[in-house]
């Protein structure tokens, strides 16, 4: 099968093209953390935020992706980890185009945030979305941890699957003392002079 691929990477438009055009860096923030933690919130905020400044972005979210390209995938490792090297490679052809791509996944384990580092490169930024089991089973904002505490939910991260938290994040947000208002901002900000040097905070 191989002999039958021809890739045309040296023939089409390059990054540096599409990021000329678009006035800004591309880089991916891959958010981890525990379901309820409150990723997909802060991504969300986040790409309103850097909206307002005329940033293009992509918000990949795991929920939405299971609807779709990952519909077909489980919760056992094989199939988590599937799910990530997907997401990687979406990612790693947005920020090709130029385009910030905000990740919002569980993605538990060091291996699985590995193989997505791997892929998608330098451009890969971690962080690490922090809140204890306790506090997500407290918020419980889907009703996952009701049903998977009384054991209607097998796999379930943080308390039948392991979480192994990052060891060298890019940034931590502890949603346990933060609000989501200042998760934001500390996200943005962080980000904000990596993308587009010239904008106002």
């Amino acid at each position: 099968m191989a002999e039958n691929i021809h890739p045309i990477f040296d023939s089409i438009l390059n990054r540096s093209d599409k990021e000329k055009l678009l006035e800004q860096r591309a880089i991916v923030v891959w958010l981890t953390g525990l379901s309820g933690s409150g990723k997909s919130t802060i991504a969300k905020g986040v790409e309103h935020k850097l909206y307002k400044q005329g940033v293009i972005t992509k918000l990949l979210d795991g929920d939405n992706l299971r609807t779709g390209l990952n519909g077909n995938l489980g919760f056992s490792e094989e199939d988590r980890e599937e799910n990530i090297r997907r997401v990687a490679e979406v990612a790693k052809l947005f920020v090709n185009a130029g385009i910030v791509t905000l990740c919002s996944f569980v993605s538990p384990t060091l291996k699985i945030r590995e193989q997505a580092a791997q892929i998608i490169g330098d451009d890969f930024h971690e962080v690490y979305v922090k809140a204890s089991f306790e506090t997500c089973a407290e918020r419980d904002v889907k009703g996952l941890y009701k049903k998977a505490l009384a054991g209607e939910i097998k796999n379930f991260t943080g308390l039948d699957a392991p979480f192994e938290e990052p060891e060298k994040p890019y940034l931590t947000i502890d949603t346990n003392n933060q609000s989501a208002e200042e998760s934001v901002d500390a996200l943005y900000e962080s980000i904000i002079k990596l993308i587009k040097p010239n904008a106002h905070i």
